[in-house]
């Protein structure tokens, strides 16, 4: 664990819930705490480096944003290509995020998780397919888990150090 300072948690108490969605969300959080919006953005970089903080991006609603259809895919692929099987499905324009697990033999046997958002069944039926097609030979098996409710997300926690992905729960069909 890396140890943090006063201010190092107190950026993280104030950015939470996420950022501010203001034209300067940095200057936001420096005015709430005294600080510069210049040291508010370089203790955060320093975190990210350190690996405290593993992203600053945007967390989209995508149900408000009328992706009501969102499932994660699953897919067992030989480990000696993952990596760059993972970074191809993972720049697919409609993959939100890709990640390399480990399998849980003999239940579980898939090791790359993509999740895929569309307005319709129909949209991520395509989508699934695309990731087929890309995948070819090296797709010994896959499955598809539809959300079935959004919970909440929520940015880094000042005990835990990290920033968790969104969570969903999830069915299969």
């Amino acid at each position: 664990m890396v140890a943090l300072d006063e201010i190092d948690l107190a950026i993280m108490r104030a950015t939470q819930a996420g950022l501010p969605l203001t034209p300067q969300p940095y200057q936001n959080i420096a005015g709430q705490l005294g600080l510069t919006a210049e040291v508010v953005m370089t203790r955060m970089a320093a975190m990210q480096e350190k690996g405290v903080i593993r992203r600053i991006g945007a967390v989209p609603n995508h149900y408000k944003l009328g992706y009501r259809f969102n499932g994660m895919t699953v897919w067992n692929v030989p480990d000696e290509v993952i990596d760059e099987l993972g970074q191809k499905v993972g720049q697919l324009e409609f993959v939100s995020h890709c990640y390399h697990r480990p399998r849980h033999l003999p239940e579980w046997p898939y090791n790359l998780f993509a999740m895929v958002h569309g307005k319709s069944q129909t949209d991520v039926d395509k989508q699934i397919q695309q990731i087929a097609d890309l995948l070819g030979d090296f797709n010994l098996g896959s499955d598809v888990l539809y959300s079935t409710k959004i919970l909440k997300k929520t940015g880094f926690r000042s005990r835990g150090y990290n920033i968790n992905p969104p969570s969903y729960s999830y069915s299969a069909i």
